[in-house]
């Protein structure tokens, strides 16, 4: 099957001496892995290697088995041309670290337009924007509504945030945030990519973080901590 679509780099690792397997989330067909044969040799490797940076938007022409295997490209151009994200050391690391988390939270190989769509509608934020303390925080957290556990928001005045269930209650248990945690997330819950990004203090960030990665944890079979969460805590300390 000849499939024409975006995709969105979530992750690639070197095969062998000169090839790639390259992960990517596609606008048309979900999750799917492609085989890049001589990735790593030839005058153009640097350009072809280039195509899969974390969180690159491509245009792609493929051939689909869907039988589980690897499938191939047969055509990859840049979709959108970045011009900070690869470049800025912030912004850089976000997306490694976004990828990562990405990388352990998609796994269905199904369609998920309005999951790629805000996706990519973010990726354009965050190049054209300079004060970016907090995306990678509400990234997270909006990203749950398509992958289908963000919280229940309609006890909000509740003191206490409950992970497993995702719901705020008035009584504290074992899988409850503090009332102090619970009151960061309520905080967070109310921001948007425009919002002022010092809303936070960088120890806040990092304990919101944390909850967000543990709520990832409570909710996904299988899900690990990202390796990249100690460079993210180094450069935005």
């Amino acid at each position: 099957m000849q499939v024409k679509t975006k995709a969105i780099v979530i992750s690639s690792l070197k095969f062998q001496e000169k090839s790639l397997i390259v992960k990517c989330f596609t606008q048309s067909h979900g999750l799917k892995s492609y085989f890049v044969r001589d990735a790593f040799s030839g005058r153009k490797s640097n350009q072809k290697i280039a195509y899969f940076q974390p969180l690159t938007i491509l245009e792609i022409e493929a051939v689909h088995k869907n039988k589980g295997t690897l499938e191939n490209f047969k055509e990859i151009k840049i979709g959108t041309p970045f011009h900070s994200i690869h470049s800025d050391i912030y912004k850089s690391t976000i997306v490694m670290f976004i990828s990562e988390m990405l990388h352990h939270s998609i796994h269905e190989e199904e369609k998920n337009e309005h999951l790629f769509t805000f996706l990519e509608t973010a990726l354009h934020w965050l190049d054209n924007h300079d004060e970016i303390a907090n995306f990678h925080l509400i990234l997270l957290l909006e990203t749950t509504k398509y992958l289908g556990f963000y919280p229940d928001i309609s006890d909000m005045d509740m003191p206490f945030f409950e992970m497993t269930e995702g719901i705020f209650t008035p009584f504290h248990a074992i899988s409850s945030l503090t009332e102090h945690e619970t009151n960061l997330f309520k905080k967070l819950i109310g921001l948007k990519f425009e919002n002022d990004q010092k809303t936070f203090h960088v120890i806040e960030r990092q304990l919101v973080l944390r909850i967000l990665i543990d709520y990832y944890s409570f909710h996904l079979d299988g899900f690990k901590k990202p390796k990249s969460l100690d460079i993210l805590k180094e450069v935005f300390s």
